[in-house]
């Protein structure tokens, strides 16, 4: 029986990179984590110590930060793919390179009721994520691009119920009509064709996720998940796929009739763990095979 080299790759995890436009006396902050991979001829690295093929991490780094400038980030989605392609379609021993990327959000500053142009306020909503996958060149050419947002954290007061559960020996839960239903959600999805604008696709589907969150009567959280896809998919053609993940941020009616008060349903404790984990994936059944969209590298994306 022999020992064989499995798969591998390596890359730069976490390039920390601010892009300020400074066109105008209005400057526009895009604010990013980058991460590169490459996955390629590189068994010799591994087997018997041979860099001769291997592109230092630091250069993926160096190259990460020029094309913030190079190619400039307008959309993350179009800076990844051009990074990613860089990579392919310049070094001959790389096969395929991924690229993943978190963005944080930062809100310009109002100054005497108006926006500043120059100042912002870092947001505390969500972080927006994208990757992008580049294999092979020419005709051979094959590429994924996924995007989506993370933290994004929901609460409605009323409008969810859980009932109806099937019941063993260990179940204590008790039944509700009218609950507090709250998440951090993670959405993500899966690009088929090339939007017109990166942007305002991802404002869509940022705004489906939260409209269905909100108006649907939640019977379960496993249903409102599975309206929210749906209604991703319904509103942009490009996505083929949505996937989501949503803790269950349980939030307790407190007993205060030791105090000889009345709850109802207006004090809660907020447990933040354990929790319940819900995911999800809404898919059109004429969809192309995934290949590596989802396998990431860092965790992060």
């Amino acid at each position: 029986m022999a020992i064989v080299l499995g798969p591998h790759r390596y890359g730069k995890a976490e390039n920390r990179i601010v892009r300020i436009v400074r066109d105008t006396p209005r400057h526009e902050i895009r604010d990013l984590n980058v991460s590169t991979a490459l996955t390629g001829d590189f068994d010799a690295a591994h087997l018997v110590g041979d860099q001769a093929t291997v592109l230092p991490t630091d250069t993926q780094k160096q190259t990460a930060y020029a094309f913030a400038k190079e190619v400039g980030t307008a959309s993350i989605e179009g800076y990844g793919l051009a990074l990613a392609e860089h990579f392919v379609d310049t070094v001959e021993h790389i096969e395929t390179a991924r690229v993943e990327i978190e963005e944080f959000a930062w809100q310009r500053a109002s100054v005497h009721g108006v926006e500043h142009d120059h100042t912002w306020v870092r947001s505390g909503q969500e972080v927006r994520l994208a990757s992008v996958t580049v294999s092979g060149r020419g005709d051979a050419r094959q590429t994924w691009v996924t995007g989506g947002l993370k933290d994004l954290t929901v609460l409605k007061s009323t409008g969810s119920e859980f009932a109806g559960f099937y019941r063993d020996g260990y179940t204590v839960l008790e039944e509700t009509n009218d609950r507090v239903m709250a998440t951090s959600l993670v959405a993500k999805w899966r690009f088929a064709g090339v939007p017109a604008d990166w942007d305002a696709t991802y404002e869509v589907v940022k705004a489906a996720l939260i409209e269905q969150f909100a108006t649907v009567h939640s019977l379960a959280l496993q249903q409102t998940l599975w309206e929210m896809g749906k209604a991703v998919l319904e509103r942009v053609p490009e996505l083929v796929e949505v996937r989501l993940s949503a803790p269950n941020k349980h939030h307790f009616v407190y007993d205060l009739a030791r105090f000889g008060l009345e709850n109802d349903n207006e004090v809660f404790h907020a447990d933040d763990r354990p929790y319940g984990l819900i995911q999800a994936s809404a898919v059109r059944d004429d969809a192309p095979d995934a290949g590596p969209a989802w396998d990431s590298y860092t965790g992060l994306v």
